[in-house]
């Protein structure tokens, strides 16, 4: 049995009903995915008007809120766009999604130091380096990055760690799998599966020492000294630093509301070996990279003989629908490696991260990884995989997605209320902190730098570019780990601090 999307579609068909078993899917999910599909393989051609909501939702069975849900999940990820004429299918960068990748330029076999390593070379030319953001203690009120610490489950964890102790036994004492345990690479993959949309199998999952170690390996494995290679501006400090320790050439693309910007102009005149990027939370800016930008960085990756770093950052905390898809899991054997860390899912200490190899290149990197790795943290690792497995790591999951979702919105009512001058909010509904822009009459070193004396933390905005412009000054606030009764006096405070650092 086939079911027709209405007549407002045209010719536009879902392969099979969608499946309201219990143990399904989501409808929300389903159906985000069916029509997801049928625009990447151009069964809705660009332009074409989804039904209404109601109508569509009529036809299928469902409720009208799970259509609503789905459509606005599909807006946010860039593939509709909606007008007062309906909902259209937006136009990408390639009518089709291609199903294989002919020839994947294997350039990292060739960049495998372990047996040959090129003399070590300077970049002829350093980007302009920004002072450091001021450092602060973790237990600081709105430091970026910090998750809700007093609210982990701490006693089910210990338990966790115990049954993993008495289970391994001795034995767990020793190195382990370079590459990480069996149980947990498994249980990582089955995750990322489900809640990513990530395309991997066990074997394609190494476990690191966070994501800092993942994003090392990328250009160990990836690079050679001297290559280029692009990072957000502004964008993570961490990735430009695992660059500049590769002595890579770092060529800063700017951001805006769509993400990471590369025109055909960049590709010609300074193609990049490596591309790091946040596609579905963007740090720090929050934006997410459109369906028809992903489409375009991956043909472009594939024809230059580039790698895409897939920073997940932030994404499974997303506080209005669904989780945006992650890049990975867009094209078959795409080149693109995807890190991600438990520094926020879990806990910062807990140091435990992870890389997904494409498929292709699992065998040819095993000799080089177990080389660069050691193993470690083995009782951690598989407490981890129990926790997975058992759903104490989703049910922590949707609790903190609750908490921080609460705490988003008090912090922009708080800024609402006590930011008296001129100001923006950025940082979408997704993460632990959001980006207030700030008028660059305002120093946002200078703000950062005196806030630390009253205990809070927030991260200037130009200390996150290379090439800051104009409109890179203001704070990055975490709310994660601040109880939101304290937004509304540390924004009041705040609000007196940048006032006296206005500029003379």
């Amino acid at each position: 049995m086939t079911t027709i999307i209405p007549a407002l579609a045209p010719h536009v068909l879902l392969e099979a009903p969608l499946n309201k078993n219990h143990d399904a899917a989501p409808m929300q999910r389903q159906l985000h995915h069916r029509i997801k599909e049928a625009i990447l393989d151009a069964r809705l051609a660009p332009g074409s008007r989804l039904p209404g909501s109601r109508a569509l939702a009529e036809a299928l069975s469902i409720s009208r809120n799970t259509v609503t849900a789905a459509y606005d999940l599909l807006a946010a990820e860039g593939y509709v766009q909606a007008d007062r004429q309906g909902t259209r299918v937006a136009a990408l960068s390639r009518p089709a999604r291609p199903r294989t990748i002919r020839d994947i330029p294997v350039a990292p076999v060739i960049a495998l130091r372990l047996a040959r390593i090129k003399p070590t070379t300077k970049p002829t030319t350093q980007p302009t380096q920004q002072p450091a953001a001021p450092r602060a203690d973790a237990g600081a009120a709105l430091r970026p990055g910090i998750p809700a610490l007093s609210h982990f489950p701490l006693a089910a964890w210990r338990r966790g760690v115990d049954r993993a102790i008495r289970r391994a036994g001795p034995s767990a004492l020793g190195y382990g799998d370079p590459l990480g345990e069996p149980a947990l690479r498994a249980s990582i993959a089955r995750h990322l599966g489900v809640a990513r949309g990530v395309r991997c199998e066990p074997a394609q999952v190494i476990i690191t020492e966070g994501a800092q170690e993942a994003l090392a390996l990328c250009v160990r494995l990836f690079s050679n000294p001297g290559d280029t290679a692009w990072v957000e501006d502004p964008g993570y400090r961490g990735a430009k630093a695992a660059m500049h320790a590769g002595d890579l050439r770092l060529t800063p693309m700017r951001i805006d509301a769509d993400g990471l910007i590369a025109s055909d102009a960049d590709w010609r005149s300074q193609p990049p070996r490596l591309i790091y990027t946040t596609p579905s939370h963007q740090y720090p800016t929050g934006a997410v990279l459109t369906a028809a930008r992903r489409l375009e960085l991956i043909a472009q990756a594939q024809r230059h003989g580039a790698w895409i770093i897939e920073d997940d950052y932030d994404s499974e905390f997303r506080h209005a629908g669904e989780s945006i898809g992650a890049m990975q899991g867009l094209v078959t054997q795409a080149p693109v490696l995807y890190v991600g860390t438990f520094s926020k899912t879990m806990f910062p200490s807990l140091r435990l991260g992870f890389l997904v190899l494409p498929e292709a290149l699992v065998e040819a990197m095993q000799t080089a990884l177990e080389e660069m790795l050691r193993g470690g943290h083995r009782y951690e690792q598989l407490a981890l995989a129990e926790f997975i497995e058992s759903g104490q790591f989703s049910r922590h999951l949707g609790r903190m997605r609750r908490l921080y979702r609460d705490r988003q919105q008090a912090l922009r009512e708080a800024l609402s209320r006590h930011l008296h001058l001129p100001h923006a909010i950025e940082g979408g509904y997704c993460g632990l902190h959001l980006t207030v822009r700030l008028p660059a009459r305002y120093p946002d070193c200078k703000i950062a730098e005196a806030a630390r004396r009253y205990g809070i933390a927030p991260s200037p905005l130009s200390g996150f570019a290379l090439r800051p412009m104009a409109d890179d000054n203001g704070l990055v606030l975490g709310y994660g780990n601040t109880p939101a009764e304290l937004f509304a006096p540390l924004v009041r405070r705040l609000s007196q601090l940048i006032l006296a650092a206005e500029l003379s």
